[in-house]
C-alpha cells in the first residue's frame, strides 16, 4: 500500500533522509520510530504530499506522491503532530468544512460516524477553543478518518491524551488497521510494542532496522535468554548448566540467580530444569528474558551502532 524506494530529502546542504526503502501492506500497522531529527516527520510529509522529495520514488495506494498528488491525498488520512484546527469553529462545523473541501457525499452522516468513532459525538456542538488538548487531538483524528482513507498516517497520535483516552485511541487504530494501512510515529515505545505488527527504526535519515518486535528481541540479544532462581548457592550450579547441550553462556546475576542464553531454534530449558534437580538444588523459578523495545531502540540508535541493517 505504501512503497518507498531511494527516498531522499535535502534541506539546503543537510540530508534529512537518505535513500529510504520500505513498504507496507493493507491490514498492517507499522510503527515508525526514531530519535528527534531522525527524519520521521519529513518522510510522513512527503508521503502525504505536503512537501516534495529531493530524489527517489514513493507511491501510496498505487499512486506516485509526486506525479499524482491529488489522487494520493484522496486516499490518505493524515494526523500531524501539531493538529491544525480552527478554534473559532464548532467540532461539527470544522469536520463539515473538511468534508466539504474533499467534496464528500452524505457529509452529515460521515461527520457523525467519525465523531462516534473517536468518542466526541456529544461534543459536536461545542467550540474547539473550549476543548482540552486531548479532546483536540481526537478532533484531529476524526478529521483523518473522515473520508475512510485507504492509508492512515499518524504523527504522534496519542500525544496529550490521558491514559483512558490513549487506550481508546489505540483501540481505534487497531480497528482501522484491520482493513487499512496504518503508519504511525510515536515516542511511546511500549505503544508501538502493543499495537504495531512491524516497526521501522530510523536514525540520522537512514532506516537501521525493519522487523517485528519479537524478531528484534531475539536477533539483537543473539538468541533467547532465560533466568533461573534456585534455593542455594547459584555459583555452585553454574558449571553443571554450562554442560547442558544448547546452553551458550551462563552468568551469575545474584547469589541465588543465574542467567543463560541459547539459540532460538534449540530450547534446552527442560534439560536445564533436570540438571538443576540432579545437582540437588530446588528450582524456584525459570523465566524468559526479553529485551524491551526501549532497549532495542537505544541499542540501534546509539552513536556506534551499525548505520544500516541488511
Amino acid at each position: 500500500m505504501i512503497q518507498v524506494s531511494g527516498l531522499t530529502k535535502f534541506y539546503g546542504a543537510r540530508r534529512a533522509i537518505d535513500q529510504l526503502n520500505f513498504e507496507t501492506h493493507p491490514g498492517e500497522i507499522v510503527g515508525f520510530l526514531g530519535p528527534n531529527g531522525a527524519g520521521k516527520t519529513t518522510t510522513m510529509r512527503i508521503l502525504t504530499g505536503y512537501m516534495p522529495a529531493s530524489s527517489g520514488v514513493a507511491t501510496v495506494a498505487g499512486y506516485d506522491v509526486m506525479k499524482e498528488s491529488l489522487e494520493v491525498r484522496k486516499r490518505v488520512g493524515y494526523l500531524p503532530e501539531t493538529v491544525p484546527l480552527y478554534t473559532d469553529m464548532t467540532v461539527f462545523g470544522y469536520l463539515k468544512f473538511m468534508a466539504d473541501l474533499r467534496h464528500m457525499p452524505n457529509i452529515t452522516n460521515a461527520v457523525e460516524e467519525a465523531l462516534e468513532k473517536v468518542g466526541l459525538l456529544e461534543r459536536a456542538g461545542g467550540y474547539i477553543s473550549n476543548l482540552s488538548k486531548g479532546m483536540r487531538q481526537r478532533v484531529g483524528l476524526a478529521q483523518a478518518l473522515l473520508h475512510k482513507p485507504e492509508v492512515l498516517i499518524l504523527d504522534e497520535p496519542t500525544i496529550g491524551l490521558d491514559p483512558a483516552q490513549i487506550i481508546e485511541v489505540r483501540n481505534i487504530i487497531r480497528e482501522v488497521g484491520k482493513e487499512r494501512t496504518v503508519l504511525l510515529s510515536t515516542h511511546i515505545l511500549t505503544e508501538a510494542q502493543q499495537i504495531c505488527d512491524r516497526v521501522l527504526i530510523i536514525n540520522k535519515g537512514k532506516i537501521v532496522v525493519e522487523d517485528t518486535t519479537n524478531n528484534l528481541q531475539s536477533n539483537l540479544a543473539g538468541g533467547q535468554q532465560a533466568q533461573l532462581i534456585i534455593r542455594g548457592e547459584a555459583a555452585q550450579l553454574a558449571p553443571s548448566l554450562q554442560k547442558v547441550p544448547g546452553v551458550r553462556e551462563v552468568k551469575l546475576t545474584a547469589a541465588d540467580s543465574l542467567q543463560f542464553s541459547y539459540e532460538s531454534k534449540q530450547d534446552p530449558r527442560p534439560q536445564v530444569a533436570r540438571a538443576v534437580l540432579a545437582a540437588n538444588f530446588d528450582l524456584l523459578e525459570m523465566r524468559l528474558i526479553s529485551l524491551s523495545l526501549e532497549d532495542i531502540f537505544l541499542e540501534l540508535t546509539r552513536e556506534d551502532a551499525p548505520k544500516e541493517a541488511e
